[in-house]
Formats: C-alpha cells, structure tokens, sequence
C-alpha cells in the first residue's frame, strides 16, 4: 500500500474509528492473574457537548490507561453519565422538551464527542444514573441507610433557592448564592430527608491517614476544613428563674469563662418564642428576625457584617461564678452551628467585642499576654496568655486553664469535654422532577414505611407537568402519589421528594465493577477484586461535596460488612480547569470554546496533545489557538518524519512473534554495538536519547503526572532523529536504528495521539493495531547521561575540572565554570575579557591581571 506523503486528520480519524469499534480493541480488561489497575475520570452532566474541561480530564484518564494496558496491566477504564439533577433538568426545561429525551439526546452527543475524541472507553459497559436499572440500586442505598438509622426525616431550616424552586445541600451554597444559578439563598424551615453524615465526622478525618501520598494535601486541607473538628466544651447555662431549662453551648475557649458579659440565641433557636414573655420583647425580636431572614448565612458568618440584635429580656446563669447574663439574639450566630448558642466573651473575641461596643455591653479582661489588667481595649485579644480576674484559677496559663476549667466542670456536672464538627448531616431532599424517587410510603395508620425492595425500582412518571412549582412535581402527580401501603394494605401516599443527585455519584465507581447485574447494586466478588479504585481524576471543585459523600457511602458499607476497604480511592488528581482570556471557561457566560471546533478542524490527536502540553496536567491553563495550531504542526512533522523512514527502509513491519530470532536480532545487534562502541557519534547520540525519551515519558505520565514534559521528552526525540536524517546519506544510514528509533517513537506517541499512530503503523506494513502492542522497556545503563570531563582553566592554567554530559551547550559549561569555588577564587575582583569554550573538552576563562 503507497503511503499518503499528507496527513489529513479528519479522513484518517473517521476511519480509524469505525474500524476500532468493529474490531472492539477497547476492551482493555484481560486475565484476572494480570495485576489489576482500577482507572477512574469524574463522570459528566450529559448537558450538552463536552467542553474543553472534559476533555482535559478524560485525555488524561486515557493517556494512563493506554499505558498500563500495554505494560501488562488488566485494566478497568469505565464511562457513563451523572444524569440526574438540575443541570439536566433546567436544560431541559430551557428547551421546552422532557429531561428524559433531552438527556438522552446528550447522552448520545457526548457519546459520539468521546469516540470522536479517540477515548478508549468500553461503550458497552456504560452505565446511565437516570436509566431505572442503575436508580433503583440507588434506592436500595436509601433503604439500607434508612434501616441503618442513617436516612432521618427532620424539621430543619435549608437553604432554599427560589429560581431553581428547590432546597441546596450547605455545600451548593457559594457565597450565600446557589451554585447553579447564582441567585441569592434563603433559609426555611421544611421537612427533609437527611443522611446522617455528620456522625461519621471524625472518621473521614482519622482515615485521612489511609489515604498518605495519593492525594494533594491541599485537596486533603479542603476537606479538614469543611468536616472542621475542633475542640472544647460543652458548658450548661441554666435559664434563670427555671431549674428545667439548661441552656448547653460549646465553646473552644473554656478559659474565658469568667468574661462572659452576655448569652446570644441564633434567632432560629426554638428556645426564643418559648422563653420570650414579655410583649415588648416580642416585638423587637420579629423586627430583628424579619431584617436578619434577609441575609444568607454565608454574610451572618462573615466577619464584615454589621452586628445587629436585641436583649431577650431573660437572662442565664454563669455556671463558674453564678452571676447572671443577659440573653441576646444576633444575627452573627447561627442555628446550625454548634448549639445555635453561645457565650459571648467581649475581651476576647472581636465579633463579640462589635457587639458589644455597639450596644453598651460591658467589656471584661480575663486572659492578660503579660498577666496584667489593662484598663481599656482597642480590640479583643484572642490569643494566649495569663487568666485573669477568674477566681481560682486566676494567674494560670490560658492552655493548661482550658483544661483545668474543663475538669472543674466535669467534676461539678456543669459540663464536659466535647470534640464539635463543622460537618452537617447531609441534606438529601430535593422538590424536583428529575432525579430519582425517594422509596419512602406514609400510612396514615403505619406511619413511614420503606417500600419492600421487591418492589424496586420506584419508577419516575414520564407524562408529567416537570416545571418546578416549590412542592415537588410529583406532588401533583395523582398516579404516583397514592399507593396501598405494603404493610396494612390501606390507602397511602409516596414521598414526592427526589434525591439529591450526589446520592447517584456516591456509589457509580462500585457499579462499574459488575454493570450488568441484574441481582444486586454490585457483584461482592468483583468489587473484592477491583476495589478500590487505583487512580481517580475529575476537578477540585469536587473535593468537599462529592468525594465526601462518596467516602462516606464506602464507611457505611463497610460498617455493613459488605466491602473490605475503608477508603473508595487510592489516589485522587485534581487537573487545573481550562481558562479563556483569563477567565474559566463557562457555557453559561459565553466564553467557551468546544472540543469539536478543534477537531473538526485540525483532528482529535492535535486537541488530545494540545490540551495535555500547553501546561502542567494539575495547574490552570489559558486557552490558546497559535498553541493548537503549533501542536498540529508538529504531528504533520512527525508524520513527514516517519512516511520518509518508511520509504528508506522499504517496510518496517513489526516481526511480533517473540520467538522470532530476527526480531530479536534487530534489537541485540544495536544494543551491543551501542555498547561496543561501533555506532557512530550521532548513531550513539540518538540511541541513548531514544532509551532516554522512553525512560522520561513513562515516568512523566505514570508517576509523576507530567503530561507536558513527556510530550516535550518526545518532541527532542523527533528533532534529532531529523538530524540524523538529514545529515547523514541514504547510503550509511544505520537501518537497524532508524527502525527501530521510529518505531518507539510511535509507540511513546500513540497513547496521547492514538489516531496518527495507528495510521502510521498500518501503513508500515504492520498487520496488528500499536495500541495492543507492548509498551517498550528501557536500559538504564544505555539511558544514563554519556559524560566527559571537561577542564576549566584561568588564562590557560588548568584550575578545576568537572563530569558532564557530551554535548553539554557552552552557555551551561560556562555557568558551571563560573559557579566553582576553585574558579572563584582567580577571578574574584577581575575583569572577565573573554571565555573561550571548546567543546566537550574544556573553558578557558581570560581575566585581567
């Protein structure tokens, strides 16, 4: 077959993919006695086509897995689809169409984007959230939970966003606006399900050990941040006048008990409408609530925020010196956290010490940094220091005073020692059409009844008004909602709250291990084998919300006994987003640019090299088209490069049967005359940086995640084989090198630019796809720097000397000249007139005397 002298992408591509498909060659698992290597991208909304974020990350994903497979590694490399929740469901709603056709057709246009892409995904595995047969496996998680005591409904204030017409886990809050839309949050008080996350607080923080070097420690920082452990203790407060109410806060600050001047209620807390009598108070109290509902909690948390509240008219009393404290509502406290109470210690703590300047609290010292009264404060002071004006305790440090206060407290029953979380259980509720059904029945007689798994899935109606109307559309859904109750067989009604879709992605990574199963979530036999997954990729904006949840959901089936892991990845990599113009790349504000331009135009392989060398795999990127453009000029030159090779060796045909005494040959002749010394300088110069360059791209993409400087490690590769190519004749060209050399070439190359490779290679004359050929081995030896001793000299006397690499450019031998001590030492306070190097044998340095 004459080999085309021109690379066209598209044509090539197009075929290529039609013949992979037919052949099935993405079937990457192998024998179970192979080692295994779980490989695992974040799946995507199916919103629309990919954008350039997805392609970064599935890129990455892929370039991995294409290198595992061929070293010998029985690979699992799934895909599918996240596809419920409100990006779907909005989308479709934007549309006027049903989110079930809309998600669908998504589906199938990221589908086609990701073969066109040249991922090398087992299609046929695919799983689909929104499809019955994956949702209700996630309904059986709700009902394990729920017979756990894990699945909770609750009276609660949430976050509620009005645009979406839906509550928000605390997680999709961003800056007291909804994550989805960007409208401001509110809070109201509704009946929800919960998962019990908050429970399994400190172990996600104690297994964080499980997890050591495989993830970032910034990614670990976000989420010990987020679950937030702190420690202290919880102090009773009684009400004044009742021995029956106690009041508890937690405080870090034990020490600071005797600064306690006032007492704040979150405005939410139950207590204030019951405690509150007097009508006046009342009053002023709704004014404050009215103005305080109006702000997110995100602002209420913010240390900006102009502090406002009122006296409760009631007071408590302070456990430690019996004195009493008034009782305030402020708008900086809130329900949520802690106890929705706390003890206000003005000296000591600057949003307390705002509040109480404002309104004529007094103020009062009790932890000195000198141990001396000081008459008037600026500020607060929350450092450490010397406890003051505290009675018995007066003139102890700060540190050893919060744990001698802790004990008296203990000891007196007035409170004890308590480890607090940030970490709230999670809100699962969600009044939206799509998403899937939460398996709870109410009986009027029975009250909530799980429904029976036999009856699983509980199936979404398709013909349906789906617009969001506050309650949930399934609530006006008359066939759905009125149902025989499982238990007495009377007249009952569903849950019409859907789950929240992190649910679905918090156990999809087990369900790839068995997908087709009919019987169960997930085959225990299969997952023991695969699980956990060896390397997860997806963004860091994931890093307190979905994998949280999905370490949670691996505690809790490991609370079970039905897995034998605690931790559901061994290692996590956060790639950097894609920007344009600085900014990130966004459907929603218009400034995207979309993988299909790329490789409509220029090919898959140019978008697939592109996007990995343009930086760092885990830092963001700027987007830009003279970089795309420069990528595809280097394939053309590889392809010039190779088509030329083929035509001077005549066929390069891989021999692929091991047993081939010629095949092997080939590679033991060029070995030992490397190593005899019977290649030429250039023939030696390019075999060594060939070993080299496999050396340095199997590290860069296995080890170390350098996507880029393996391309470059490539790139040097290819420019010397041009010059050895152009300055050495037909006549003595080493032919046994140049295939060889071309060869691995194309064999580093294929896992990032999969489609030119395999072209190239058929057109070769090799009969067997490159993506199913071995990855190539390297010998140290052959790849360590070749070095010489080069001399440095001062005004022609020998004065240091030093090993570097043959070839090294005369600028670095000139650094390293300079850099020497012993050279120093003649040229210190001198004139440099000149430095003369001469190559791979010395520097002359020429000084003024």
């Amino acid at each position: 077959m004459p080999v085309h002298k021109f690379y066209k992408p598209q044509e090539i591509e197009e075929r290529l993919i039609k013949k992979w498909e037919k052949e099935k060659i993405y079937s990457l698992k192998s024998d179970k006695d192979d080692p295994k290597y779980y490989i695992l991208e974040m799946f995507p909304y199916p919103s629309g086509e990919p954008h350039m974020g997805h392609a970064r990350n599935y890129t990455i994903g892929d370039v991995v897995a294409r290198v595992l497979s061929r070293k010998g590694y029985n690979i699992l490399h799934p895909i599918g689809y996240d596809a419920f929740g409100l990006p779907a469901e909005n989308a479709a709603i934007k549309e006027g169409i049903h989110p079930q056709k809309s998600t669908m057709a998504n589906i199938d246009k990221m589908r086609k984007a990701l073969k066109r892409m040249g991922m090398s995904y087992d299609f046929s595995d695919e799983i689909i959230t929104c499809d019955p047969d994956y949702y209700k496996w996630t309904q059986w998680f709700f009902l394990l939970f729920y017979r756990m005591g894990l699945a909770e409904k609750k009276e609660a204030p949430v976050n509620w966003c009005n645009s979406c017409q839906t509550v928000l886990a605390n997680e999709q809050v961003i800056s007291g606006r909804c994550e989805r839309c960007e409208s401001l949050v509110e809070k109201r008080v509704l009946s929800q399900w919960f998962f019990k996350i908050a429970g399994y607080a400190g172990r996600l923080l104690d297994d964080m050990k499980l997890l050591g070097k495989g993830w970032p420690e910034r990614v670990l920082t976000i989420q010990q941040n987020w679950i937030g452990r702190s420690e202290g203790a919880v102090v009773d407060f009684k009400l004044d006048d009742s021995e029956d109410i106690s009041i508890p806060v937690f405080t870090t600050r034990p020490d600071t008990l005797f600064g306690v001047t006032f007492f704040i209620l979150a405005p939410e807390h139950p207590l204030v409408d019951k405690i509150v009598v007097d009508e006046e108070y009342k009053k002023e109290i709704e004014k404050i609530k009215n103005i305080i509902s109006g702000q997110s909690d995100i602002e209420r948390g913010s240390a900006e925020i102009e502090k406002i509240g009122c006296f409760t008219g009631r007071y408590v009393i302070n456990p430690l010196n019996g004195q009493k404290v008034p009782i305030w509502i402020a708008n900086y406290v809130l329900l949520e956290y802690g106890t929705g109470a706390i003890m206000a210690v003005p000296a000591h703590d600057q949003r307390d010490f705002e509040f109480a300047s404002k309104y004529g609290i007094p103020i009062k010292e009790v932890i000195s940094p000198d141990g001396k009264n000081h008459q008037k404060l600026s500020a607060a002071y929350d450092g450490e220091g010397i406890m003051i004006n505290s009675g018995m305790f007066s003139g102890t440090s700060s540190e050893k005073g919060k744990k001698d206060v802790t004990s008296y407290l203990e000891e007196n029953n007035m409170g004890k020692f308590y480890v607090n979380y940030k970490l709230r259980d999670w809100l699962i509720s969600r009044q939206r059409y799509w998403g899937a059904p939460i398996p709870i029945i109410y009986c009027d007689k029975c009250g909530i009844v799980p429904v029976p798994e036999k009856d699983l899935p509980v199936l979404l109606p398709y013909d349906i008004d789906f617009r969001p109307k506050g309650l949930s559309p399934l609530f006006y859904c008359d066939e759905f909602v009125n149902t025989d109750c499982p238990r007495c067989g009377g007249k009952a009604k569903r849950e019409t709250d859907t789950m929240d879709t992190f649910v679905c992605s918090s156990w999809y990574f087990l369900r790839y291990c068995s997908p087709h199963n009919e019987r169960c979530a997930f085959d225990s036999k299969e997952v023991d084998y695969w699980m956990p997954v060896d390397q997860y990729i997806g963004g860091i904006e994931h890093a307190a919300m979905h994998l949280i949840y999905a370490r949670f959901f691996i505690k809790v089936l490991y609370d079970k006994g039905l897995i034998k892991f605690k931790e559901p990845f061994i290692k996590y990599f956060p790639h950097g987003v894609v920007n344009l113009s600085g900014q990130k790349m966004s459907k929603s504000k218009g400034n995207i640019v979309n993988p299909s331009e790329i490789y409509n135009r220029y090919g898959a392989d140019t978008l697939r090299l592109y996007i990995l060398f343009v930086g760092p795999a885990d830092s963001p990127v700027d987007w830009s088209d003279s970089g795309v453009e420069g990528a595809n000029r280097f394939l053309t030159r590889v392809w010039r490069l190779v088509v030329k090779n083929i035509e001077l060796i005549g066929s390069m045909k891989l021999i692929e049967d091991e047993n081939d005494i010629k095949a092997g040959d080939i590679a033991i002749n060029i070995k030992g005359e490397f190593k005899n010394g019977k290649l030429s300088g250039l023939e030696r110069e390019l075999y060594r940086k060939l070993h080299q360059t496999i050396k340095k791209v199997t590290n860069d993409i296995l080890v170390r995640f350098n996507f880029n400087t393996a391309i470059s490690a490539i790139m040097e590769l290819v420019n010397l084989i041009y010059k050895y190519q152009e300055e050495v004749t037909a006549v003595k060209k080493n032919v046994a090198l140049v295939k060889e050399v071309t060869e691995k070439l194309l064999i580093l190359l294929s896992p990032i630019a999969p489609f030119i490779t395999e072209e190239l290679w058929l057109e070769a004359g090799n009969e067997r796809s490159i993506h199913k050929v071995s990855w190539p081995d390297y010998d140290q030896e052959i790849a360590r720097e070749e070095l010489v001793t080069i001399v440095f000299q001062v005004n022609g006397k020998l004065r240091d000397r030093m090993d570097l690499p043959v070839g090294t450019p005369s600028e670095e031998i000139e650094k390293y000249a300079l850099s020497s001590e012993r050279i120093k030492n003649f040229t210190q306070g001198k004139e440099i007139i000149k430095k003369i190097v001469v190559p791979n044998k010395l520097i002359n340095i020429v000084v003024q005397n």
